[in-house]
């Protein structure tokens, strides 16, 4: 099996995403949207898209010509049924994919968040075996509408779209795939660097526990 793994920017990679995608014989083939990188063509030869996060917005496409593409990219595989995930800016991605639109967020989430799982995540597959609320990482201050036949997941008090599914494409605005070296590269000169890693420290079983369990999902996807 193989992966495309769209990056937007160096800091924000697949992380433990890739790590366990790599682990069960995933091939990955990550492709470097900020330099340049061309997007593969037709959806034959992979078995799952994945869109990372980034810095820009979603509707920075003169700043950011590779979004317009990319765009073009996630609806033709989104509409071609090929499983597909979106994280954080990828999530807004598919979004706008969609046809839907991406806006300001009532406020921004930046740091260690509450989410809380909708009833029909209760039958998904990559949410189905979730506890009903869970803490996650943020860093967005945009939002989404979900496209329409999708389904929302999961919400949070702040944003209410935090995970949806549209037919084989999941978006989640939370950043599932952080790791430790992720955040202190984030917030390096942060003041709130050490708060987040200890957060990070104390959190980590139960972060990589939820997070595999959706991974595990998505694999079950791509067969």
């Amino acid at each position: 099996m193989k992966a495309i793994v769209l990056l937007h920017v160096e800091s924000e990679g697949p992380g433990t995403l890739g790590t366990f995608l790599e682990k069960n014989g995933v091939e990955i083939e990550v492709v470097k949207l900020y330099e340049g990188d061309p997007l593969p063509r037709g959806n034959g030869e992979f078995n799952a898209v994945i869109s990372m996060g980034g810095p820009m917005n979603v509707y920075e496409e003169e700043k950011y010509p590779f979004l317009r593409d990319e765009t073009t990219f996630l609806k033709e595989v989104v509409e071609a049924g090929v499983p597909v995930m979106g994280v954080c800016l990828g999530a807004q991605m598919i979004a706008k994919a969609c046809g839907k639109k991406v806006y300001r967020a009532p406020a921004e989430e930046i740091g260690w968040c509450e989410i809380t799982l909708t009833e029909s995540a209760g039958d998904d597959i990559l949410f189905k075996n979730l506890p009903g609320s869970l803490t996650v990482f943020q860093w967005h201050g945009d939002t989404f509408d979900i496209p329409e036949g999708g389904v929302l997941l999961a919400t949070s008090p702040v944003c209410r779209n935090q995970a949806f599914r549209y037919k084989q494409a999941y978006g989640l605005q939370f950043h599932v795939e952080v790791t430790r070296n992720m955040l202190k590269e984030w917030f390096e000169d942060s003041e709130k660097k050490d708060e987040i890693l200890l957060k990070y420290d104390e959190l980590k079983s139960d972060l990589d526990g939820n997070a595999e369990k959706i991974y595990r999902g998505f694999l079950e996807l791509m067969k």
